[in-house]
C-alpha cells in the first residue's frame, strides 16, 4: 500500500512541474505505471467497499509538435494472472474528434497523435479498460481526463470594423462619447485573453482643424471620454481615431480598429436678417398672394430646428399679412392675408421679428432676437361695386298690394362712379326695381303656394353695374308672412242621417279646409242659419270638425240646412254653404235603407236580404227542374224515316206499348219535313225512371195533374181500343179518343199534351199512308185535316202545299 501512494505522489508532482513551467512544450517526464486494481480487505463481520484509482487531470499542452506523445501508462494488477489488454474509447480516440489518442494494448502507455487546439477542444474524457485474452473485463473502466493547456496563439480582434459616435459641441472634458470592444479567443482564465485599448492616431475633419489630443480612452472597458475643450462645430466636423487592442495586458498580441467621432451641433447661433429693411407693394383688393421675401443668416447646422427659422409680424392691427417661411431657403414669404384698400390705407409698415424653431443654447450669445422693417405700398385698382350685405333679407306680408316698395337697395363703388340696378332674378316676376335709384317694389301680389317659396322664404338675385361695366350681384331673400286670405269652405256639402235622433248615425260630420296656413287656418267656427236653430244644431267636435244633427227627430226626405264656418285669421274669414241633409230611416247599424227595407226589418217580419235568397232559391229550383225535364224529353224523341207513316216508328215488326205523342207548337213553327214521336212511359219502369214522368209536365204518371173544368173523383170513360181497319177510319178514331179525353177528370187540362195510347197485337198504324205516303207531298191533299178540329189544323197548313 506504501509503494503505491508513493507512486500517486510521484506522479502528481511531475505534472505540476509541468503546469507550472514556462517552455512551449511539456517538459518529458519519466512514466511510472499506475496499477489500478481493486482490493477489497475482509475481516469478522466486516466488508470494505471496493476502491478504485483516482487519476488527476493529464495536462497537455495545445499545438505541440513533440506527436506522437506518450501522454501516461496504466497497468492493471491482474497483470500476474495472466496476459491484459488494455483498450480506451471516449472522443478524441473513436468518437469525434477521432484519431487525437490512442493506447498500447499490452503496454498501457497513453498517448497522444496529433497537436491539439484549445480553442477546438478544451479538454477530454476517456474510459479505459483492462480485459483478459478471452475478453473479459478485469477491472472497472476508469476514467481518464486530459486537459488541453493554453497557448497564446489567437490575436485579440475589435467586433467592429469602424465605431461610429457623436459628441455635442462645447463639451466639457471628461464627456463620455462612446464604447469599443474586442474579442480574444484563447482562454479568458490566463493572460492570453487579457486586452487593453488604446488611441494611437486622432485626424480631425476638416484635416488640421484641430492639433491637439482631444480624446482618450479607457484601456480597460474600452469607453472613449473628452480630454479638452475647443470642440466647435464651426471650426471641426468629426475626428477620426485610430485604435488598438493587445493581449497579455498590452504586451502580447495586437489588432487595430478605427472610431469615427461626430461633433453634433447645439444652437448657439441666433438668425439674422440680412438685409434688415425691405420694400415691396401690393395691389388693393388681392388677396393670397406672395408680395415678397426676407432673408437671414445663421450658422447653426443646415436644415436642422437650430437653423430653420421662425418668422412673425407685428404693427399688423387688422392682420392683412401673413409670413411663413420657405424650408428650402429658409426665408420669409410675406403674403397678403385680407384685401388692401388704396381709398383708405395707401401704405402700411411691418415690423418683423425672427427667431429659430429650437429654443437657444446656453452656451450661445445673450443677444436680443433679430428685426427688420417692411414697407408695403398699396397699388391702386380700379374695383367693382359692392353690397354691403349679402343676402338683403326683406319680410312683407304676402298679401302685399303692387307697386309697393319693398326696400332701396344700395351698393357702393369705391371708385365713387353712378350705379346701375337691375334684377337677374325673379322666377314669379313679382319685383320690379328702378335701375338708378335701386327702389325695389312688388309688382303684383305674394302667393306663398308658388313652388319658388321655399320654407316661407322667395329668393331673387340683383346686379349694380358701374359707369365701367363692373358689376357685382347680391341675394335678396323675401320672407313672407302669412295673411289670412282665403275664406275657409265646408265639406261635405251632401250626406244622410237616421230618423232616429238617438242612433248612432242621427249626426253628420262637418269640417272645413282653408288655403291659408296657421294661425289663420284652424280652428274653425260653425253656425246654423237663425232660420233653422229650432230643427237643427251644430256641435264643435274639436278644432276642425262638427256635427250636424236635428234637435227632434223629423219625417224622412230631403232637407237644406245653411251652415256659417269662420277660421281663427286675423282678421277672420267666413263663409256661408248650404248642407243637403238626406233624413232616412236606419237598420241597428245605423245605415240608411229603403221603406220596405225597413219594415221588413222590424220584428214583425223576416229579414229582406232573407226573402231575396229565398226567391233567389225557389227560382234556381225550378230551373233545374225544368232543364231537367228538357233534358229527358231530347233525350227521347226519334225522327220518322223518309216514307213511313205518322203513327208508324222506325220498326215496323211490333208496335205495341208504343205510344205515339204529338205535340201541337205554335208561334211560327216552321217544320214541315217531320214531326218528334216520343216514346213515352212504360209501366214497367221503375219510378225514378225518366220516362215516369209526363212529358213536358214534371208531373209523375202515379199523380196526374187534376183538371179544374171536370168534378174530380169519378171514373174515367173507356177509351177506344179498337184499331183502325184503314186510314180513313183513323178520324173517327181521334174524334173518339178527344171525346173521352174531354170528360175524363183525371187527365192533365187542356194546356197539356194529350197521350194517345195504341197498344195491341196487329196494330196498322203503320198503314196511315195518307199522312206519310210513299208518294210526294205534291200528290197528297191534307185538306180533310181542316175538318178535325183546330188540334189539327196545324197538321193541315204544314202539308198543304198551298
Amino acid at each position: 500500500m506504501g509503494v503505491r501512494m508513493l507512486l500517486v505522489c510521484a506522479l502528481c508532482t511531475l505534472f505540476c512541474q509541468a503546469w507550472s513551467s514556462a517552455e512551449p512544450h511539456v517538459t518529458e517526464v519519466e512514466l511510472h505505471p499506475l496499477f489500478l486494481y481493486p482490493w477489497r480487505n475482509q475481516g469478522k463481520g466486516v466488508v470494505r467497499v471496493k476502491r478504485d484509482w483516482i487519476i488527476p487531470p493529464i495536462r497537455v499542452l495545445e499545438n505541440s509538435k513533440q506527436v506522437p506523445e506518450d501522454l501516461v501508462q496504466i497497468k492493471s494488477d491482474k497483470i500476474f494472472l495472466g496476459e491484459v489488454i488494455y483498450k480506451l474509447e471516449g472522443p478524441g480516440v473513436d468518437q469525434e474528434p477521432k484519431n487525437l489518442f490512442e493506447i498500447d494494448d499490452k503496454t498501457g502507455v497513453i498517448r497522444s497523435k496529433r497537436p491539439l487546439d484549445r480553442e477546438k477542444h478544451s479538454s477530454f474524457t476517456l474510459k479505459a479498460f483492462a480485459l483478459s485474452s478471452s475478453g473479459e473485463r478485469l477491472e472497472n473502466p476508469t476514467t481518464i481526463e486530459i486537459v488541453v493547456l493554453d497557448q497564446n496563439d489567437n490575436r485579440p480582434a475589435f467586433t467592429q470594423k469602424q465605431f461610429v459616435g457623436t459628441v455635442a459641441e462645447f463639451s466639457v472634458p471628461g464627456t463620455s462619447v462612446m464604447s469599443v470592444s474586442a474579442t480574444d479567443v484563447d482562454d479568458p482564465m490566463t493572460d492570453n485573453a487579457a486586452l487593453s485599448y488604446s488611441i494611437i492616431d486622432q485626424e480631425s475633419i476638416p484635416a488640421n482643424a484641430v492639433t491637439k489630443t482631444m480624446f482618450g480612452i479607457n484601456n480597460q472597458t474600452g469607453a472613449i471620454y473628452t480630454r479638452d475643450v475647443g470642440l466647435d462645430r464651426e471650426v471641426v466636423k468629426a475626428f477620426r481615431l485610430k485604435l488598438q487592442v493587445a493581449d497579455m495586458g498590452g504586451m502580447g498580441l495586437t489588432s487595430h480598429g478605427e472610431a469615427v467621432i461626430h461633433v453634433s451641433d447645439i444652437n448657439n447661433h441666433a438668425p439674422q436678417f440680412n438685409p434688415a429693411s425691405y420694400s415691396m407693394t401690393a395691389v388693393e383688393n388681392e388677396l393670397n398672394y406672395e408680395i415678397g421675401r426676407v432673408n437671414v443668416t445663421d450658422k447653426d447646422d443646415r436644415e436642422t430646428g437650430n437653423w430653420e427659422a421662425k418668422y412673425s409680424i407685428s404693427n399688423d392691427p387688422k392682420s392683412n399679412f401673413a409670413i411663413r417661411t420657405d424650408p428650402a431657403t429658409n426665408q420669409g414669404v410675406l403674403t397678403v392675408l385680407k384685401p388692401l384698400d388704396y381709398e383708405t390705407q395707401k401704405e402700411h409698415i411691418l415690423s418683423l421679428t425672427v427667431e429659430n424653431v429650437n429654443p437657444l443654447s446656453s452656451k450661445a450669445a445673450n443677444l436680443p432676437p433679430s428685426t427688420a422693417t417692411v414697407v408695403v405700398t398699396v397699388v391702386n385698382k380700379h374695383e367693382a361695386p359692392y353690397f354691403k350685405e349679402d343676402p338683403i333679407l326683406i319680410e312683407v306680408p304676402e298679401s302685399v298690394l303692387p307697386s309697393t316698395l319693398l326696400v332701396q337697395i344700395s351698393a357702393l363703388d369705391p371708385d365713387k362712379s353712378k350705379l346701375r340696378y337691375e334684377i337677374t332674378k325673379d322666377p314669379e316676376s313679382w319685383l320690379e326695381i328702378n335701375e338708378d335709384t335701386g327702389h325695389m317694389k312688388s309688382r303684383r301680389r305674394f302667393n306663398m303656394r308658388s313652388p319658388h317659396v321655399i320654407k316661407s322664404v322667395y329668393w331673387a338675385v340683383v346686379k349694380a353695374t358701374d359707369a365701367d361695366g363692373l358689376s357685382k350681384t347680391a341675394n335678396v331673400a323675401i320672407k313672407l308672412k302669412e295673411t289670412n286670405d282665403f275664406p275657409p269652405q265646408l265639406i261635405p256639402l251632401s250626406g244622410s242621417i237616421c230618423r232616429d235622433i238617438t242612433s248612432a248615425g242621427s249626426g253628420l260630420f262637418l269640417t272645413a279646409v282653408d288655403e291659408d296656413r296657421p294661425p289663420h287656418a284652424a280652428p274653425f267656427f260653425f253656425e246654423i242659419d237663425d232660420d233653422l236653430w229650432m230643427n237643427w244644431t251644430v256641435i264643435r267636435v274639436n278644432d276642425t270638425h262638427a256635427v250636424l244633427r236635428p234637435h227632434k227627430e223629423l219625417e224622412p226626405g230631403q232637407y237644406v240646412v245653411t251652415v256659417l264656418v269662420k277660421d281663427s285669421g286675423s282678421p277672420p274669414l267666413d263663409s256661408y254653404a248650404q248642407v243637403n241633409v238626406t233624413v232616412c230611416l236606419c237598420d241597428s247599424h245605423g245605415d240608411c235603407k229603403s221603406e220596405t227595407g225597413a219594415l221588413l226589418g222590424t220584428s214583425m217580419g223576416i229579414s229582406f236580404i232573407a226573402l231575396i235568397i229565398i226567391m233567389a232559391c225557389v227560382a234556381l229550383l225550378l230551373l233545374l227542374i225544368l232543364l231537367a225535364v228538357a233534358l229527358t224529353t231530347c233525350g227521347r224523341r226519334h225522327h220518322l224515316k223518309k216514307g213511313t207513316g205518322l203513327l208508324v216508328g222506325e220498326s215496323e215488326d211490333d208496335i205495341r206499348d208504343n205510344v205515339l205523342n204529338y205535340d201541337e207548337q205554335g208561334g211560327g213553327e216552321e217544320d214541315e219535313n217531320a214531326f218528334n214521336i216520343d216514346l213515352l212511359w212504360n209501366p214497367h219502369e221503375p219510378p225514378s225512371s225518366p220516362r215516369s214522368f209526363y212529358p213536358g209536365s214534371g208531373v209523375p204518371r202515379g199523380k196526374q195533374p187534376l183538371r179544374k173544368d171536370a168534378p174530380h173523383n169519378l171514373p174515367s170513360p173507356i177509351y177506344p181500343r179498337r184499331p183502325p181497319a184503314d186510314p180513313t177510319d183513323i178520324e173517327d178514331y181521334i174524334n173518339d179518343g178527344l171525346e173521352a179525353a174531354d170528360n175524363d177528370p183525371n187527365v192533365p187540362p187542356y194546356d197539356t199534351a194529350l197521350i194517345y195510347d195504341f197498344e195491341g197485337d196487329g196494330s196498322v198504324a203503320g198503314s196511315l199512308s195518307s199522312i206519310a205516303s210513299g208518294s210526294s207531298d205534291g200528290d197528297q191533299d191534307y185538306d180533310y185535316l181542316n175538318d178535325w178540329g183546330p188540334r189539327f189544323q196545324k197538321l193541315a197548313n204544314m202539308y198543304d202545299p198551298r
